[in-house]
């Protein structure tokens, strides 16, 4: 019970809403380190997950023609200074379910912490996923965040996975997402964050556009300030005619921080299109200098503008 309140607590600070899980309507799972201390499933739902040594192996399984009217709440987290998850996810969407999730996963007091997500992930036909990651980690830095997944579209599909760490010190991340799209489906990727002191940032996102007319967009937004590194690699591959894609990434870079981007577009098909831009550099100038002129201080100024960017 100490854990759950707890969890709880870091869940509300992370900006969740903890009367959530007191609503039988609403479907939820929260893990601290390898123990489940919290679940509720709704119709057409199939969540189940199963405590191992190191974390929490997870199958997830929405059932054909159901559509989850609310979002699936999921919360992950190590709370002591030291430990290790890992959170292996098997999920299947059937042909035309849909279903939206929101993971907070908190880590507020990390100095030496490990966690490491493994994703395998089938959608079926005509049907829709969306995954929102959220993270709150503290302040020191004592944290390897190292998420991958693996994904795969079916037909007359829509897939959406944002992914955000915007609240306290990254430490290092190492980020391997890899998504199949088939006909006229659709996969959009977004991924957000703001890393500081010695943190080290790493993003690989990749799209196969193996189906007709399917449609990928990559999506990366990173601030990197003080002696923080980052490298962001976005790859679109599109081998079907009429796919289409696009590949967009921004990076800020303050002080002595060090970012690289590199977008890779592969076409095979005479009748695909995939495009890209990519930009580092520091905040406008033009902005900052407005915000200082209506009071605020350079870097609270500069601080805006990135906040603005990342929201």
């Amino acid at each position: 019970m100490q854990d759950y309140k707890l969890m709880l607590d870091a869940y509300e600070t992370a900006g969740g809403s903890p009367s959530i899980f007191k609503d039988s309507n609403i479907a939820h799972l929260i893990v601290h380190k390898n123990k489940v201390i919290g679940t509720n499933l709704v119709k057409g739902l199939v969540l189940e997950p199963k405590e191992i040594p190191s974390g929490v192996d997870i199958i997830l399984i929405v059932e054909k023609g159901i559509k989850i009217e609310n979002l699936v709440h999921l919360c992950f987290g190590v709370l002591p200074e030291e430990g290790i998850q890992e959170i292996n996810i098997k999920a299947r969407i059937e042909d035309g379910a849909g279903v939206k999730l929101l993971a907070h996963c908190v880590f507020p007091n990390a100095v030496k912490v490990v966690h490491k997500m493994q994703a395998d992930i089938e959608i079926g036909d005509d049907a829709y996923y969306e995954y929102n990651e959220v993270h709150f980690h503290g302040e020191t830095g004592g944290i390897e965040v190292i998420p991958k997944a693996r994904i795969k579209i079916g037909k007359n599909s829509h897939v959406v996975a944002n992914f955000s760490l915007l609240h306290g010190r990254v430490g290092v991340f190492d980020l391997n997402y890899e998504s199949e799209v088939m006909d006229n489906s659709t996969l959009d990727m977004t991924a957000k964050i703001y890393g500081y002191g010695n943190d080290r940032i790493k993003i690989r996102e990749a799209g196969y556009l193996k189906g007709r007319t399917s449609r990928g967009l990559i999506k990366s937004r990173v601030a990197v300030k003080g002696n923080a590194q980052s490298e962001v690699i976005s790859e679109l591959i599109a081998t079907a005619p009429d796919a289409r894609g696009h590949v967009d990434c921004v990076e800020i870079i303050q002080g002595s921080a060090q970012a690289k981007a590199v977008p890779i577009v592969n076409v095979t098909n005479e009748f695909a299109k995939v495009t890209h831009e990519a930009a580092i550099g520091r905040v406008d100038k033009k902005q900052v200098e407005t915000l200082m002129a209506r009071g605020l201080e350079e870097e609270k100024a500069i601080d805006l503008v990135v906040s603005g960017l990342l929201r």
